[in-house]
């Protein structure tokens, strides 16, 4: 793998630049999804760079973009990995707190994976399988009522007589956002729930997307607050639970884990690239501007993420799972021009 060195005037610059009191590791934290692509980053830089090796720490995604809008200092970390896009709550934030200007990085693309144990019993799902197993209110009998399922073949024939169970990400992680809007709400309309709720609440769709994304309480659907690790350690107690997962994670699991398919496709790096498997998100970190220049090897480390050694698609963060972004080399002139991100489209 090709890595550059830095020159003696590089490293002197950015040493000149840096105020003389400033901490010497970058600090990252957030999305737990991103984490491992962060930790793999981390450690080549501070083996091929003059710089220590960034600390990265996860807490999830809503947790890291709040954590880089409390202030900009010594004491604020540098960089927010989401696996969510940032929201307009977290800018008006980080702007209370005189965090300006963020630049915002698209690292690749992961797909949300539903997974059961590797012994257990095969799941072709769609979105509205999902839906009508796990959301609060289902359609019966061409009305909306209280979600009794017990099993998944009450939800679909085709799928396996064994009790619901589903381990589905707490709301402070990146992935809960696209559980919900890519396969709760889509299963939602599919079952005509949506509509349902639309028609009772005088057409306000805000109101019946917020109730499209209400769970079941009684035990069948368990948030994790956790990362991965502890969602495949629920599945490890209850064989015959679904969890929820991002691909890189199942991908480096396949040994405990059986993927189900959505909506007919398997998903993997190949069906994302194609846009072929149906849930699937773009992967993010956002840095704190005010901070390059300061905190001596930030820069250089947000270029070297971006690199083609690393995030490209023969570099070692698709040989962990991620999707390389055909737009890559937008994404490097942009970091490398300090580019500020625009508002919220």
């Amino acid at each position: 793998m090709r890595y550059a060195k830095l020159t003696v005037s590089a490293i002197a610059m950015a040493a000149a630049a840096s105020a003389a009191d400033a901490r010497d590791q970058v600090q990252v934290t957030g999305s737990s999804t991103v984490l491992p692509y962060a930790t793999i980053v981390a450690e080549a830089f501070g083996e091929n760079f003059d710089f220590p090796s960034p600390v990265v720490e996860g807490g999830g995604s809503g947790a890291g973009r709040k954590k880089l809008c409390e202030g900009v200092g010594e004491t604020t970390v540098d960089i927010a990995n989401s696996s969510s896009r940032i929201s307009q709550s977290d800018i008006d934030l980080c702007a209370a707190n005189g965090v300006n200007e963020i630049m915002e990085v698209r690292i690749g693309y992961d797909g949300i994976v539903f997974a059961s144990d590797v012994n257990g019993a095969e799941f072709a799902l769609t979105p509205s399988d999902v839906y009508a197993a796990v959301g609060a209110q289902v359609m019966k009998d061409g009305a909306l009522a209280a979600n009794a399922a017990a099993q998944w073949s009450e939800v679909n024939p085709a799928l396996p007589a064994q009790e619901i169970l589903v381990f589905v990400p707490g709301t402070k992680h990146g992935t809960r956002e696209v559980f919900d809007t890519k396969v709760i709400v889509a299963g939602c309309e599919e079952t005509g729930a949506f509509e349902a709720f639309k028609a009772a609440n005088g057409g306000d769709e805000d109101k019946a997307e917020e109730l499209c994304m209400e769970l079941r309480t009684d035990g069948r659907s368990v948030d994790i607050d956790g990362d991965y690790t502890e969602t495949l350690a629920r599945l490890d107690s209850n064989k015959a639970a679904v969890g929820v997962f991002g691909l890189s994670f199942y991908q480096n699991n396949t040994d405990k884990l059986r993927v189900a398919t959505m909506s007919g496709v398997v998903p993997s790096t190949e069906s994302i690239a194609a846009g072929e498997y149906p849930v699937s998100r773009p992967l993010y970190f956002y840095v704190k501007k005010a901070h390059l220049g300061v905190i001596p090897g930030l820069k250089e480390y947000v270029e070297f993420f971006v690199s083609d050694d690393m995030a490209g698609p023969d570099g070692p963060l698709a040989e962990y799972g991620l999707v390389s972004d055909p737009e890559l080399a937008a994404t490097q002139a942009a970091v490398a021009a300090e580019t500020p991100m625009g508002p919220l489209e």
